[in-house]
């Protein structure tokens, strides 16, 4: 009979089936809960068997109680450890200027996603752009070319930018939170922002734009450290304020991808651009 796989293994194997999206078992037979119903009310009553009471002058055994062992909940593989968050904070604060923090993502093994991506995606866009567009994660055609941005919705992003005179070549930087993409592009979970957030957040420190676009709900909620969704936050201005004080205007908006799937959208996100290009032109006449 073969060994059981090593205990390392067991758990990588449930991280991956985690990534995946896999929640739940199921068993192969299908399980006919209307027969066993049916089986049990056929059952007959149980018969009561009369007993002969002992002796008077006997006493009675004492009557030991039985107790069932206590049900204890099933333990749980972390799927990420606390120390992986220490571990990203202490790289991001580790790098000095942009091109060493691209060095250290790429050198990061702590995040579950790079396991299974094929490239990682750090920027894209002018270096010194005065507006930084902070996105969810990337897609499949970003993990194919290891740039943020570059599939239907990056299109769609470049498109409704150039409507308010800003090119990706000249005047807008371009990141995400999480810099591996997620299998199948489910949904970030808990676990991959607490990891990615800290490299996202020195990226904003050093990259220090004039203007911060938060595009989609993981990245609003993440950096602005609230829970309202991006429907209640989009169209409104918050402070993003760097460690040294320093605040940048930033705008949560519809990411591209909700857009393309939700067209009706469209007009919510042209006055969003519009205030983004009237705040961009006061921030710039100073």
């Amino acid at each position: 009979m073969d060994s059981l796989p090593p205990t390392t293994s067991v758990a990588a194997l449930l991280r991956w089936y985690a990534d995946a999206g896999v929640d739940e078992t199921i068993e192969e037979t299908a399980l006919d809960r209307y027969a066993l119903t049916a089986a049990l009310t056929a059952r007959p009553a149980a018969t009561t068997a009369t007993t002969t009471p002992p002796p008077a002058s006997t006493p009675p055994p004492p009557r030991t109680a039985v107790r069932e062992p206590p049900m204890t909940a099933p333990s749980r593989v972390p799927l990420e450890s606390p120390q992986l968050v220490e571990d990203a904070r202490a790289a991001a604060a580790s790098a000095s200027s942009l091109a060493e923090l691209e060095a250290a993502i790429r050198a990061f093994e702590g995040c579950s996603l790079k396991r299974l991506a094929k490239n990682t995606v750090f920027a894209d866009g002018a270096v010194d752009a005065p507006v930084m567009v902070v996105g969810e994660a990337p897609g499949e055609d970003e993990d194919r070319q290891g740039k943020p941005f570059v599939g239907v919705s990056g299109r769609l992003m470049d498109r409704m930018f150039a409507a308010i005179e800003l090119t990706r070549e000249r005047d807008v930087y371009i990141t995400n939170i999480l810099n591996w993409r997620p299998p199948g592009n489910r949904t970030p979970n808990l676990s991959d922002v607490a990891i990615c957030v800290a490299f996202a957040r020195r990226h904003i420190e050093l990259k220090r734009p004039r203007l911060l676009v938060l595009a989609g709900g993981v990245p609003a909620k993440s950096l602005l450290e609230t829970e309202t969704g991006i429907t209640r936050l989009r169209g409104r201005w918050f402070e993003y304020t760097l460690p040294d004080g320093t605040r940048i205007p930033a705008m949560p908006m519809f990411h591209p991808a909700y857009l393309l799937r939700s067209p009706g959208g469209k007009r919510q996100s042209w006055i969003d651009l519009l205030n983004i290009r009237d705040r961009l032109d006061q921030i710039l006449a100073t």
